[in-house]
């Protein structure tokens, strides 16, 4: 017998109230012990933010699906916002200049290759109920390392400026110095993927098997496309990862001046 969706969480009232108060908890936690980079920052108000646009998101997004799911031409739609939104989220928290729109390039490039095979092998059909949870997945994946990798290599570049120019001088050129630089703390952004890749099944069970299940999969599908989505992600998330940091050596992504 399987699961239904509504014994594993019912949505009412009670749901609601629980929501909220753990945002209020969230948000409160993070006020009182100043999780911000600077006195500019609120995170307090960014996280009640973000849990309001959630709930917003996610309701205009199940009305959405009926028409995705069935049409092609609201698939590509679809599929085009969530590319879209990933880029523009990606290159804020990297860049916040004019930069911001090359992070369509280590998403693009990470995600193209996995989808690609999948469509043209037949393994997930031209279908909104099978590819945009798929293509969801990949893009949200190479958003977050797309973000972190960025980050982390612009912070370490600027920190470690006089190591650049040292190795200048030692005969390396600009972008083979910058990349020495960068490449080892960018590379970190791939450390939650692992980690949660090693551990699946002993300390979580992720959303696409519990999904899966919910479903009526039997516990053997289930785990075969989890073992997908994880692997696809490995994929996905190095190239992202390598082509952020490849930019940034390049100095076609930057804050408010190259480094």
């Amino acid at each position: 017998m399987t699961l239904s969706a509504a014994s594993l969480l019912p949505v009412n009232l009670t749901l609601g109230i629980l929501l909220g108060v753990l945002a209020l908890v969230a948000a409160a936690v993070a006020g009182v012990c100043h999780l911000a980079p600077d006195d500019r920052t609120n995170r307090a108000r960014e996280i009640l933010i973000a849990g309001v646009r959630a709930a917003v998101q996610l309701a205009a997004v199940s009305l959405f699906l009926t028409w995705a799911v069935d049409e092609v031409l609201g698939l590509l739609v679809f599929l085009t916002v969530m590319f879209a939104v990933a880029v523009r989220t990606a290159g804020r928290r990297i860049t916040g200049n004019h930069t911001w729109w090359l992070a369509c390039v280590p998403i693009a490039a990470g995600v193209a290759p996995v989808v690609a095979p999948l469509l043209l092998t037949g393994l997930v059909p031209l279908k909104g109920i099978a590819l945009i949870p798929v293509t969801g997945i990949l893009i949200g994946g190479a958003l977050t390392v797309t973000v972190q990798a960025g980050r982390r290599a612009l912070d370490e570049l600027k920190q470690r400026r006089g190591e650049v120019e040292a190795a200048m001088a030692l005969g390396f050129s600009d972008r083979d110095a910058r990349l020495e630089i960068a490449r080892p703390s960018a590379s970190d952004a791939l450390l939650p993927g692992l980690d949660q890749t090693r551990t699946v099944g002993l300390v979580t069970l992720p959303g696409a098997f519990v999904g899966m299940l919910l479903g009526g999969a039997s516990p053997l599908m289930a785990g075969a496309v989890q073992l997908f989505v994880l692997v696809a992600l490995m994929a996905v998330q190095s190239i992202a990862v390598a082509i952020t940091v490849e930019l940034v050596a390049r100095h076609r992504v930057f804050r408010t001046a190259p480094d």
